[in-house]
């Protein structure tokens, strides 16, 4: 289930019987014989004459449409800070599910992170705007633009991928948070936050079913699947309690930001639910003092903003 050494796709019955998983031959519309899905034979005349993109164009108008609570600005500098964090973790999680596109133990998997990490970029794209509109920054000055010490993100967004059932140890604790915290925010007094976490809300909870049934899947496969999620888990658990911890911020903004201490209850009990079912214990470790909100990072977070920055790093305001 892991990738090999050469960063290739590993086959998914080294690590978990699959065979009941209900996965066919291109459920997704993907041909195995390499026949573009879009309709473009890559052998053939380019139907676009001479540009190999066509007359494809973007309207920087209609991005700024996708995005959930419109164009609404942030006066109050508390709540652009704490749209800020909630930003970055999502930020941060979508750019390391990333790296498991053409990696991933199946196909489906490439599809199914990849589809992940679009919805959170969404969501992280909708609070950046917000956030940055207070004192004039973009979504890209804000992505691309800050240096290490500057992001909020929580430590749990930014573990390492690991293998795949670091991954889905890392997804069932996020999703299962993120889902709680956004179902509570759709009630903010501040309109834009509110409408972000009702779009946020319904991905959210595709986001944690995928994760759950993963983890049934591994915990509940082999001797070797379960032995490498029970270790996933324990490496993963320390980093939940940092997001439930009460900052003064939080005290500021009551009615608009969501005291992250009152999900702790409904976090851990629907944890306990799913544990329950493959009989998977509570790890018995320490809480880390990750401390994200304050800028002080994982040490893996240093190479990761690296590589995402990198191209806007080189090439200050390019446009494609």
């Amino acid at each position: 289930m892991s990738t090999t050494t050469d960063g290739s796709r590993a086959s998914a019955d080294e690590f978990i019987d699959v065979t009941d998983a209900g996965h066919g031959d291109g459920p997704h519309g993907v041909d195995p014989h390499g026949v573009d899905p879009h309709g473009v034979d890559p052998h053939g005349d380019d139907p676009h004459g001479d540009d190999p993109h066509g007359d494809v164009s973007l309207d920087a108008r209609e991005l700024a449409a996708e995005l959930a609570g419109g164009d609404d600005r942030a006066t109050d500098p508390d709540v652009a800070a704490y749209a800020l964090g909630l930003a970055d973790d999502a930020l941060i999680l979508a750019q390391n599910l990333c790296g498991w596109i053409a990696r991933a133990p199946e196909i489906e998997e490439d599809v199914a992170l990849g589809n992940i990490a679009l919805d959170l970029l969404g969501h992280a794209r909708s609070l950046l705007r917000y956030a940055g509109s207070y004192d004039g920054r973009s979504e890209d000055d804000l992505a691309y633009g800050r240096d290490e010490a500057e992001f909020r993100s929580m430590w749990l967004f930014e573990l390492p991928n690991g293998d795949f059932a670091h991954t889905i140890a890392r997804q069932l604790l996020a999703s299962t948070y993120l889902l709680e915290l956004y179902r509570d925010l759709t009630a903010s007094t501040d309109p834009v936050l509110a409408a972000v976490a009702a779009k946020a809300e319904k991905e959210v909870d595709y986001h944690r079913d995928h994760a759950v049934q993963w983890t049934l899947r591994l915990a509940g496969g082999t001797e070797e699947s379960r032995r490498r999620f029970l270790v996933a888990f324990d490496d993963t658990w320390p980093y939940l309690d940092e997001l439930f911890r009460d900052e003064p911020l939080h005290d500021r903004l009551a009615g608009v930001a969501v005291r992250p201490s009152s999900l702790r209850g409904r976090v851990d009990a629907v944890l306990a639910t799913v544990l329950d079912d493959e009989d998977v214990p509570v790890p018995a470790v320490p809480g880390s003092s990750a401390g994200g909100r304050r800028g002080i990072h994982h040490p893996a977070f240093g190479p990761l903003i690296a590589e995402m920055q990198v191209l806007a790093r080189r090439h200050p305001g390019a446009t494609w």
